[in-house]
């Protein structure tokens, strides 16, 4: 285990995750909002390439696992990801479908920020979305972020970018202990 929230475990991604996680990424409400779709082989390389980030990093997209249950419904995690040209630390979360709307992806993030904080030197963390992305949108302000800024993508779509700082985090911390 790596994080531990109220409801969920985030754990190292495993070759046995990949019926579960095929569920969550060949999803069409998730491809929609991706450059390609998730076949079998892309699914499989996604699980290689988080495990390869762990062993380099010490962190990548992590299973997101129910404790009530022990039922891998997504991924949720930190990567480097180039974001309008620049390499930046991004939080990023995918959520079945039967399981979205139940706070899931939010309450994964925030574990994820709060252990990046905790555990890393990045001052910012970011997440970042097709503007029309609009759940994904309110996933990142329900974990702390604010809109930083909006570019045209590759694809010439809209890309929003949100941002939250470790002063931001720090403060929002202090309001959660009193």
């Amino acid at each position: 285990m790596i994080i531990e929230t109220n409801r969920l475990i985030l754990r190292e991604l495993v070759e046995e995750d990949f019926e579960a996680l095929y569920a969550v990424l060949a999803d069409s409400d998730i491809f929609r909002h991706y450059p390609y779709t998730f076949d079998e082989e892309r699914v499989r390389r996604w699980i290689q390439i988080n495990r390869e980030r762990y062993r380099i990093f010490s962190f990548g997209l992590w299973a997101v696992v129910l404790k009530e249950t022990g039922e891998m419904i997504g991924d949720c995690g930190l990567t480097f990801q180039l974001i309008n040209g620049q390499i930046k630390p991004e939080i990023g979360y995918h959520i079945r479908k039967d399981q979205r709307r139940k706070g899931y992806a939010s309450e994964a993030a925030k574990g994820v920020r709060d252990w990046a904080f905790k555990n890393t030197p990045f001052n910012l963390l970011y997440s970042y979305m097709k503007r029309a992305n609009l759940p994904s949108c309110k996933t990142a302000m329900a974990y702390g972020c604010r809109p930083v800024e909006e570019y045209l993508d590759d694809a010439s779509e809209i890309t929003k970018v949100y941002a939250i700082s470790r002063s931001e985090w720090e403060e929002l911390k202090r309001g959660e202990s009193l």
